[in-house]
């Protein structure tokens, strides 16, 4: 699991360093701020669109050499971007790194719950998404530091680094899953029925859940350091610091999320993100009284991204645990960070830097409204997984092929 989380570290601090070096890269490519921030949201669309596709192409490799592919596409979409010299090139590195970054997500999730008993997946997502935790906390002050002090292209050379360390040590450590003998693992069907999965409401209920979630989030965080220096009146040399506090909280929040994620899958989702409402109307209200502000922010870093593995497991169970859901499953949360940042953005010139909290405050209770149906499913209530009745797919197929 932590070898897993090494691999999500690299494509995490690989996804927010342009947000780190905008100034070095806009003089560095030729290129306008507004330009480069587009690299963000290019980064994202492809997570969203190439990355199902990716994993749908890999869906009959063994899990672990599907990710020693897309570390090697990863691997190469870092390497462009540290040679490139203009902006074109750039967002192709940025596209190739992105659908990359998707694909691997979805493989690790997946792989991930099938290497241990189904009683912790919740933990097991948890320890996966600690590499997501850890991009934020560690990873971004990294890189912009690496980027700031030896040039741009030194960060991406760093982290092209730490992605072949990853590869090496999942190479070395994680194994193939072990096979399954259920009938679901039936080779002779079709790897494309996976997809049967979008049929099911409870399915569809919980990709909407998960993108209002994270939109919810993002609204906010993607605008955080605006709002604290110019609304609550934090300098701006303590803003990286509270941004660390931040980053501490969420790697907390995803810790206790995890451990309540197996038993408690819906409760957790609806108390999480009801304390997301409450945490960024509380935000709202008192931007800028900076004692409460602060408050406030550590309680949306506390439950805000860090439902994820409660938000995987829900859709592991009314789902599968296949390859291919859990990078679906990555879209749609992709689709939130594009909604929240996005909207946040058009709507801050018309009024001003809290209306973009004020978004998030809709879209968790619209989330919350998504979630309760949930309640109403017995399965989903008790944990318990439904994969007997849809096709694994190809984890289990491959990890049997694969098996030593």
């Amino acid at each position: 699991m932590y070898v897993l989380a090494a691999g999500v570290f690299a494509m995490v601090t690989s996804e927010f360093t342009v947000a780190g070096l905008m100034p070095q890269l806009a003089e560095g490519l030729g290129a306008g701020i507004p330009q480069v921030g587009y690299l963000v949201t290019i980064f994202a669309a492809a997570m969203a669109v190439g990355g199902p596709p990716l994993t749908f192409a890999l869906l009959k490799v063994p899990p672990r050499t599907a990710l020693m592919i897309v570390f090697a596409i990863f691997l190469v979409g870092n390497v462009i971007a540290a040679l490139v010299t203009g902006y074109p090139m750039m967002v192709l590195a940025r596209i190739i790194s992105g659908a990359a970054s998707q694909a691997f997500f979805g493989i690790a999730v997946s792989m991930g719950v099938q290497l241990v008993d189904e009683q912790v997946r919740g933990r097991a997502i948890a320890v996966v998404m600690n590499g997501l935790m850890l991009g934020t906390l560690l990873g971004l002050p990294f890189a912009t530091f690496v980027g700031g002090r030896f040039g741009w292209q030194s960060a991406f050379w760093a982290i092209s680094a730490i992605t072949l360390v990853a590869a090496a040590l999942t190479l070395a450590m994680v194994r193939n899953p072990a096979a399954q003998t259920d009938e679901s693992a039936d080779s002779s069907k079709p790897t494309g029925s996976e997809l049967l999965v979008l049929r099911r409401p409870q399915f569809l209920l919980a990709l909407a859940s998960s993108t209002l979630i994270i939109g919810a989030t993002f609204s906010v965080f993607s605008f955080l350091t605006p709002i604290l220096t110019e609304v609550t009146g934090f300098s701006d040399g303590i803003v990286p610091v509270l941004l660390l506090v931040y980053g501490a909280a969420t790697l907390l929040g995803n810790v206790v999320v995890g451990r309540l994620a197996d038993r408690h899958t819906v409760s957790t989702l609806l108390i999480g993100t009801g304390l997301n409402a409450l945490f960024l109307t509380g935000f709202a209200i008192f931007t800028d009284l900076p004692p409460l502000a602060l408050v406030f922010m550590l309680g949306i870093g506390l439950v805000g991204v860090t439902m994820n593995p409660a938000m995987a497991v829900r859709i592991q169970r009314a789902g599968s645990t296949a390859p291919l859901v859990n990078t679906i499953h990555g879209s749609f949360i992709t689709l939130g960070v594009i909604i929240g940042s996005a909207v946040g953005s058009a709507l801050i010139p018309s009024y001003g830097l809290r209306a973009p909290i004020v978004l998030g405050i809709a879209l968790a209770v619209l989330a919350i409204i998504t979630i309760l149906p949930a309640l109403a499913s017995p399965h989903l209530r008790r944990g318990a997984y439904d994969d007997e009745s849809l096709p694994t797919g190809s984890v289990t197929r491959a990890g049997s092929r694969g098996r030593s």
